[in-house]
């Protein structure tokens, strides 16, 4: 099996999205809000294993992922940022965040607003991006939408 790790500049489907966050312990998403959701990426990439050996790198694993949404001008956000637990500690968080730092800094208006809500230890690698932790003057909140059906 080809072990070679490619970064791609697109975010994956909706399928693999759903499956690579229940994969990498992240809270679920629907089908149905990635299918909406996933159109309003501004900037996302993902890994893939195996993809240059195979005839169809469609095929090849997806192990990580990250994406940018906001509107594109005043608010950006880093979300999605994710690894398969088997591939952590590789670097491949850091090969992501390289990405979608790269994308920022060469599509942030000046004075736009960035953020990214750390979970754990993965504070760490943002603060290596210039990321800055905001409490206790910012607090991260969320409003999780109650099940409709």
């Amino acid at each position: 099996m080809d072990d070679e790790i490619v970064l791609v500049e697109r975010f994956p489907d909706a399928e693999a999205y759903c499956a690579l966050r229940a994969a990498a312990g992240m809270s679920p998403k629907t089908l149905d809000a990635a299918r909406r959701g996933l159109p309003n990426t501004l900037y996302g990439v993902h890994l893939r294993r195996g993809a240059l050996l195979r005839a169809q790198a469609d095929r090849a694993e997806i192990i990580g992922m990250g994406r940018i949404i906001g509107d594109n001008g005043c608010f950006f956000v880093v979300v999605d940022i994710a690894v398969l637990p088997e591939y952590q500690g590789r670097g491949l968080g850091k090969r992501i965040m390289a990405a979608l730092d790269a994308w920022l800094s060469a599509n942030v208006p000046a004075s736009a607003y960035v953020s990214l809500a750390a979970d754990g230890d993965a504070k760490y690698l943002y603060e290596k991006f210039g990321f800055l932790e905001t409490t206790p003057h910012t607090v991260n909140m969320e409003y999780i939408a109650p099940r409709t059906s």
